[in-house]
């Protein structure tokens, strides 16, 4: 039996590819599903992959990648159009959640979004926020990174009318609890709707607002 079985069918059935989650793989794994999908002219979006593992990959498969370190995500095969207007706002409460927000903008541009990405946008200074705050709202769906409180969570579930995703990051000092304090906050926001992806999960985040995104283009 081979040690992986790819689900080139997977888009056909939801609207969003299989992606490939590096961590837990052996290098020699990624490389080889890499040259498979490669092999049959597909694309692919890997993520948590770590920018010491990509430098230690061979010359071949690195250069069949775009990658970027900041969101440890990688593109494999042609990149699709890029719409002309943005439709998902990333808002990210501080520079230290950024791999968890770049991770969720990074996983719309593989499928061709063009995103707005607000970033130290977070409440600890509610005049930056509300100072973006019309462009923000100038979106069909709204991503909340935030860690420590996550109270940008709540705040921006009051101000705009498009769903809100919130994305509950690690970052913060000890009663964070590795981000488990951001998301209960989330869960338990008075912000009406505000829906809760699991801490650091970027990615999960804007797949939900894909499965938005295509519910409505139907």
């Amino acid at each position: 039996m081979s040690e992986f079985d790819l689900d080139l069918l997977r888009a056909e059935r939801i609207g969003l590819d299989e992606a490939l989650l590096c961590a837990g793989k052996t290098d020699g794994q990624v490389a080889r599903i890499v040259e498979t999908v490669a092999a049959a002219g597909r694309s692919m979006l890997l993520t948590r992959l770590d920018p010491l593992r990509h430098a230690g990959f061979h010359e071949t498969v690195r250069s069949a990648l775009d990658y970027d370190p900041v969101s440890r995500t990688a593109f494999l095969g042609s990149r699709r159009s890029v719409r002309e207007t943005a439709r998902v706002a990333v808002v990210c409460a501080g520079t230290s959640d950024l791999p968890v927000s770049r991770e969720a903008a990074r996983t719309l541009e593989y499928y061709g979004e063009r995103v707005s990405e607000f970033n130290d946008l977070g409440v600890a200074g509610l005049h930056r926020l509300l100072g973006r705050i019309a462009e923000i709202r100038d979106h069909q769906v709204v991503i909340a990174v935030a860690g420590m409180d996550a109270a940008l969570v709540s705040v921006l579930g009051g101000l705009v009318r498009a769903p809100v995703i919130a994305v509950p990051t690690s970052v913060g000092y000890g009663a964070a609890r590795g981000g488990e304090t951001a998301l209960a906050a989330a869960l338990a926001s008075c912000a009406a709707g505000v829906a809760v992806v699991n801490i650091d999960n970027g990615f999960g985040a804007a797949c939900a607002a894909m499965r938005i995104l295509n519910r409505d283009s139907r």
